[in-house]
């Protein structure tokens, strides 16, 4: 997929414990966004999304509120070269 982009991701905030990580799975499946996330020690989500350029962007807008349980404080992104991830998965 050659218009593919990708957005490395980290989320700030109240975000675990909050199934931030199983709304992220299911909202990048319903976008057809291929990837994964998982929690981070420091207590921030990480996340990578894989997929047409407005619906990456739509995800990484998704993150600035995500779950309804989540606060979230900051989402700090990165552009990388997609790497041909399938699927999207919950990482532990």
């Amino acid at each position: 997929m050659t218009d593919s982009v990708r957005a490395h991701v980290y989320v700030s905030g109240r975000v675990q414990g909050v199934y931030y990580r199983a709304s992220t799975r299911d909202a990048a499946r319903e976008k057809g966004v291929d990837g994964w996330v998982r929690n981070l020690d420091d207590g921030r989500v990480e996340a990578v999304f894989e997929g047409s350029e407005s619906a990456v962007e739509a995800m990484v807008e998704w993150c600035h509120t995500g779950s309804r349980a989540a606060d979230v404080a900051d989402v700090d992104v990165t552009r990388e070269e997609p790497e041909g991830v399938d699927g999207f998965e919950v990482r532990w």
